[in-house]
């Protein structure tokens, strides 16, 4: 994907060819660049809006030779409406309270984290972070940063998401919750529950990273309508069917 040039002093770089850890028999390499300064957090949101992500102190976006199937992705939160199966999850979870603590890694959050990096994802790099690498992840970012906690009736922890705050939206940045749970649908709870908090706060987006028609891992973003996705010719919304799942407010 191609991506236009977004400052006359700001360096990217190109990774080399790796595996791609989503698609079989594909070629991965990123553009990247270094969110540093006192102007990180404005070249964040800049570098958002053309199809970039954060992770740590980096931004980056896909530059795959011959493949443009990661396309970033964000809800058009003013006009998001709930399915019937995303309202069944809203309501199945209504015991859980969310709060925003002040950005530091814990113990707890880690144990968690790590439990679901067991389940969903122990074969990947991340499965073998320790704590130190957990809390960099956490506290080393140089924008606007929240780890969401969410607690069910009792206060246990039972999810997490770290979130960027940007002028014209959240940006889910990494989230975890809870694999023992799989009956309160978490993953998608949280996600909702974004789009609830962008419209609260009168933002216009929910990022929700890349979104991959053939990969059954981002499969369900597709189901967050109206849902808006990168291409070279800047956001578009992506028309996909629900099936019979009609829309519901």
């Amino acid at each position: 994907m191609d991506h236009k040039a977004l400052s006359s002093t700001q360096f990217f770089f190109a990774t080399p060819p790796l595996p791609c850890p989503y698609l079989p028999d594909r070629v991965e390499r990123r553009v990247v660049t270094e969110l540093a300064g006192r102007q990180a957090g404005r070249l964040n949101e800049r570098l958002s809006r053309a199809g970039f992500r954060r992770s740590h102190r980096i931004a980056y976006a896909p530059a795959c030779p011959g493949c443009a199937e990661c396309r970033a992705a964000r809800i058009v939160a003013d006009a998001f409406t709930l399915s019937r199966s995303q309202r069944r999850v809203w309501k199945l979870n209504a015991d859980i309270i969310a709060r925003e603590p002040p950005l530091a890694a814990t113990e707890e959050q880690y144990g968690l984290f790590s439990a679901y990096l067991g389940s969903r994802h122990g074969d990947g790099d991340m499965a073998r972070m320790d704590f130190l690498d957990y809390r960099s992840l956490v506290e080393e970012s140089p924008v606007d940063t929240v780890l969401v906690e969410f607690r069910d009736a009792g206060r246990r922890l039972v999810a997490g998401c770290l979130m960027d705050r940007l002028d014209d939206g959240l940006s889910a940045v990494y989230s975890f919750f809870d694999p023992a749970l799989r009956r309160r649908s978490l993953g998608i709870y949280m996600v909702l529950w974004l789009a609830e908090q962008a419209k609260i706060r009168g933002l216009p987006h929910v990022y929700l990273g890349y979104w991959i028609a053939n990969c059954a891992k981002m499969s369900y973003k597709a189901a967050f309508h109206p849902l808006q996705v990168f291409t070279v010719q800047g956001w578009h919304l992506l028309r996909a069917p629900r099936k019979s799942d009609k829309s519901r407010k």
